[in-house]
Parts: C-alpha cells; structure tokens; sequence
C-alpha cells in the first residue's frame, strides 16, 4: 500500500472523533472520502498531517510509520495538503505565495515550476503581481493547489477543492485534478459533493460518524441506494 491507515482514533479535547478509521490509498490511484458535514472527513485528512494526530492507530506511508512526525516531516517525505478553506497569504502576491511552496535539493524527474503551474492556470499567470486577498474564491483555490504542487508531492491530500466555486471554476478545478492524477500522482479527495469526486476517482469511501461504512467502487456505490440515502444524499 503507498499509504495504508490502520484503526486511527482522533480526539479533539474530550471528543472522541474519528472511530478506527482505516483506508489505503495505492501509488498512482485516485480515491474519494465522501459524507456529510461534521463526519471527520476533514480531521481524517488533518490525522495524516499530524495536524490533530491520532492517539491510537497507524498510518503508514511508503512502509514508514509516519504516527509521530510533524507535519514538516510528513511533507518532506511527499505528502501535500490543500485545506479546506484555502489558507493563502492575502498580503504576498500570486507569485510569492507559489514561491513559498518551493522545496530546495529536490530530486525529480519532472518537477513543477511555476512555469508549468500557469500554463495550467492560465488565469494566475495573469494576476502574478496581485495579491492574494485580492483574488476571486476561485483563483485562491487555484492557487492553493499550485503552491502544493511545487512541492513535488507523491500523495496530495485535497479538502473540499470546489466548495462554494461558480460552475465554471469547479470544472477548471476538477480539470486539473484529472491531469495531476494522469502524471501518476496519488490522490485522497475529501468532499460533499458527490457528483464532482466521482468524476476523478475510482475507489470510495463513505463516513459517517467518525466511522467508514462503505468502501467499494464508484460503480458499487452507484448500485447502493440505501449507502446513498443513508450517508450522502440531502
């Protein structure tokens, strides 16, 4: 397994949020963590980055235990996050921000730059010197995922990428995330919105309550109308 996570439970304070949580991921695959709000999608993704690090449970990431190490650590080892809720610097411009994302001495074959980040977001290019706070919802998400990219990530992590985007900027998001997984990057997406993940994945898993009750194929969970309504419909 490229990152296989193994009976994690979370707490936040007293709350006993995540349940046992398991969930693998292979090299190179696209998988979706679906559920409704407040089901501990978001602290699943934030427990792999030690951000609220489980207090029982493994996560094993390229054989390494990775339970233990601080999110710094966890990156170098080829794991980026793109959070909820975007988290750029409003006071840097589009090119600073990227800039930060950077990782000296890297070793790849086929690195990003943000050469490559604009011809895939053509609309950043555009705002290189503006500042952050001065973009759209839309290009703040745009460039969230182009600052983690530069990290050369083998694992992106990727909370709610199009929550609260126009129609249009939904389809360039989700876009771009087809093109990162066809360059063989693995993918662990967190969303509400069913329709958008399933257009990228092929493995899913559903939460509810801190705990997973389905995994299976996109088609499989197409087939299941009771997981549908039960879990994810509205």
């Amino acid at each position: 397994m490229f990152i296989k996570i193994d009976e994690i439970h979370t707490f936040l304070g007293k709350s006993h949020i995540l349940h046992g949580v398991s969930l693998n991921v292979e090299k190179g695959e696209s998988v979706a963590l679906l559920g409704r709000n407040g089901v501990g999608k978001s602290t699943t993704m934030k427990s792999i980055m030690a951000m609220t690090p489980p207090q029982r449970g493994s996560i094993r990431f390229k054989g390494k235990e990775i339970v233990g190490l601080r999110p710094y650590e966890i990156c170098r080892l080829g794991v980026g996050y793109i959070p909820e809720g975007r988290r750029i610097f409003s006071t840097l411009t589009v090119r600073q921000n990227l800039m930060i994302g950077m990782k000296p001495n890297q070793q790849c074959e086929d690195p990003w730059t943000i050469e490559k980040i604009y011809r895939n977001f053509p609309l950043l290019e555009k705002r290189d010197q503006v500042k952050g706070g001065y973009l759209s919802g839309g290009e703040q998400q745009m460039l969230t995922i182009g600052r983690t990219l530069l990290g050369n990530p083998e694992l992106l992590l990727v909370d709610e990428p199009t929550e609260g985007l126009a129609p249009l900027l939904v389809e360039e998001v989700a876009r771009m995330l087809m093109q990162i997984s066809e360059k063989g990057i693995s993918i662990l997406i967190v969303a509400q919105a069913m329709d958008v993940a399933l257009k990228l994945v092929d493995q899913v898993y559903v939460m509810s309550k801190g705990m997973i009750v389905f995994c299976g194929t996109k088609e499989q969970l197409n087939e299941d109308e009771v997981v549908r309504r039960e879990y994810l419909e509205f």
